[in-house]
């Protein structure tokens, strides 16, 4: 399915089962969700992954924890620059207002709740997502930058399931701030189970 900016989408995914994220021509940032498909108590957790992983950005073989240390998916390919952000949360309308946006601008954490309304599942929760292609480098000891995506079109990241999941991805509408480049979200993305 083609997945536009910002919009959202999900796939379920069955224990071997893998998505294929493909990115287009531009710069869009994908915030990337999982959930157990069985209890959506238990999520994706990027401060969990990075305890296991000791490192700031998944690479090809890392795996993907919850927030109860069970593996949910695996990075199985990468052809991208691997620039993957696991820090940085999703917008949402509070970060919107602060940034001076108008009321009722597209943000990822609504097309998350709602897209999970649609797959009949419920969080009382926002986790952090994992951001495909969002490129927040470390600076000196003890800072983040901020830099516009540096993947090439048509690379992509394959997710394979560990444990039945529904993984919900948002093309992220971030157009104040140069994450999706300096002209905002142009373009979506494919995501298609393989």
């Amino acid at each position: 399915m083609n997945l536009e900016a910002g919009n959202v989408c999900s796939v379920r995914l069955a224990v071997g089962e893998t998505v294929r994220i493909t990115n287009g021509p531009g710069d869009q940032v994908i915030d990337t969700w999982a959930f157990n498909a069985n209890d959506p108590t238990e999520f994706m957790g990027m401060e969990h992954c990075r305890a296991w992983w000791l490192k700031l950005r998944p690479e090809v073989g890392d795996s993907f924890v919850t927030n109860r240390h069970n593996p949910l998916l695996k990075m199985v390919a990468d052809t991208s620059a691997g620039e993957h952000d696991t820090v940085i949360a999703c917008c949402n309308p509070d970060r919107y207002r602060v940034l001076g946006a108008e009321e009722g601008h597209a943000n990822c954490q609504e097309n998350l709740h709602r897209e999970l309304s649609e797959q009949g599942m419920a969080s009382a929760v926002t986790p952090c997502p994992l951001n495909l292609w969002m490129n927040i480098p470390s600076v000196g000891s003890n800072g983040l930058g901020r830099e516009v995506p540096t993947k090439k079109p048509g690379s992509y990241v394959e997710l394979e399931a560990l444990a039945p999941a529904l993984v919900v991805f948002s093309a992220c509408p971030m157009d104040l701030l140069p994450i999706n480049g300096v002209d905002g979200p142009k373009d979506g993305v494919r995501v298609e189970v393989i």
